[in-house]
């Protein structure tokens, strides 16, 4: 077939997905697969470390008897999807996958080399995404022959759990693809939210100063960790602080994205990182997984620690991480509720003003991706968007920094008395 008629292929035809490839068999490929395999999907979950493959399947009947016991699946559920997975360590095996979903190491370099070597074995019409969370489509899509066929598919971990999946299309990516893959994650009911091919997509950009902000609280002395995470907590209604969030997620991983944003920007200071999670993650002080990041966590079961913040435990903060108590006066919190929401409403505004998602698909990234209470566009409707370029300028009338500059369209929308939502 001529390369015209090979592109034409891809261009013209819904392309079915029965076949789906996943590439990293660590707890994210894993998530993928089983998501994936629960649809239908005949998944091939390769890894070149066996050890790996061996401890993602152990990993899958654990989940699956306790679907089980919850009396989410049945015994017949689990068998189904079970055999709908193969494990495999030899990459040429994906060749008849319709689908390939890579989860491996951010790296562009060695995603590149993997997606290069398998476009030698999948057919013409097969479909080649990453998971990345904040690397370049358009310049992983630019190693393949054919980069029509390239896209991105953001899961969230736990991806069984998570709703939602970001779909990144590059500026090589056809309609097809971009339609197909919305269709089949759709299928696989998650909700899908289509980004524009920047960095960060739409989460770990918007996402930016729940973290970076609440650094810089600290930073300044206004409260610390404890406080913080209980003002964004109980009076903004997060189910997880910023510090307690940045342990789970580990502080080298965050840091990592907080960087690659930044410089990715163009060292935009709004994206700046932050002095403090550097030297906690040079300190080793990487969060749960070290035992020790802003909190302690020696003495407490790693294993269902976020499990039983995103349930909501009751204890006082410094009683469940070993250290003080926080200030619970109600005008200091506020004040650190305050200026951390209007920072991440000024971002989700931003990121409509540059077209990176529709209205409501950022606000459903954010309410499905990271559980955020309530969608920061509609959060700006209710606070009022007169009160967000008041709390912004004033921000930038103390600090006379740019990191604080209001959305343009706030601004606009302010003047214009408009809503982003009617």
């Amino acid at each position: 077939m001529s390369e015209k008629n090979q592109q034409s292929t891809i261009n013209n035809h819904r392309l079915p997905i029965h076949t789906v490839g996943i590439i990293g068999a660590g707890t994210m490929g894993s998530g993928i697969a089983q998501v994936a395999a629960t649809a239908g999907c005949l998944v091939k979950l390769f890894d070149t470390n066996q050890a790996a493959l061996d401890k993602a399947k152990v990993a899958l009947e654990k989940v699956l008897n306790r679907l089980i016991e919850k009396g989410r699946i049945d015994a017949h559920e689990k068998i189904r999807i079970q055999g709908n997975i193969s494990y495999v360590n030899a990459l040429q095996t994906l060749a008849d996958a319709d689908l390939t979903i890579e989860a491996i190491v951010e790296n562009l370099d060695i995603k590149k080399k993997v997606f290069q070597e398998l476009e030698s074995y999948v057919s013409d019409t097969a479909i080649i995404a990453s998971n990345t969370s904040s690397l370049s489509i358009a310049s992983i899509a630019a190693s393949l022959q054919r980069p029509e066929r390239c896209i991105g598919i953001h899961f969230f971990n736990p991806a069984p759990l998570m709703k939602l999946v970001e779909v990144i299309p590059a500026v090589q990516t056809s309609q097809t693809v971009l339609d197909t893959c919305v269709a089949e994650i759709t299928r696989w009911k998650k909700v899908v939210a289509v980004a524009k091919d920047t960095p960060g997509f739409i989460v770990n950009r918007v996402a930016r100063p729940f973290y970076g902000e609440a650094l810089r609280i600290y930073e300044e002395g206004i409260a610390d960790f404890a406080t913080i995470d209980w003002a964004m907590k109980t009076i903004g209604g997060f189910r997880m602080g910023p510090f307690e969030l940045m342990d789970f997620i580990g502080n080298d991983v965050n840091y990592t994205v907080t960087e690659t944003v930044f410089n990715a920007f163009y060292q935009d200071p709004r994206y700046k990182p932050s002095f403090t999670q550097q030297r906690y993650s040079q300190a080793g002080y990487l969060g749960r997984k070290s035992g020790r990041g802003y909190y302690d966590y020696k003495n407490e079961e790693v294993d269902n620690a976020f499990a039983k913040s995103r349930k909501g435990d009751s204890r006082p903060e410094g009683e469940r991480s070993g250290k003080a108590n926080p200030n619970t006066e109600k005008t200091v919190g506020n004040q650190i509720f305050d200026r951390v929401l209007v920072m991440l409403i000024n971002e989700a505004a931003d990121a409509l003003f540059w077209n990176i998602a529709s209205a409501a698909d950022i606000d459903n990234a954010m309410t499905k991706g990271v559980n955020y209470p309530k969608g920061l566009l509609q959060w700006a409707d209710e606070k009022g968007i007169d009160w967000c370029v008041a709390k912004m300028d004033a921000l930038y009338d103390e600090y006379r920094e740019d990191r604080y500059r209001c959305s343009p369209l706030l601004r606009r929308m302010n003047k214009e008395d408009v809503k982003f939502f009617n």
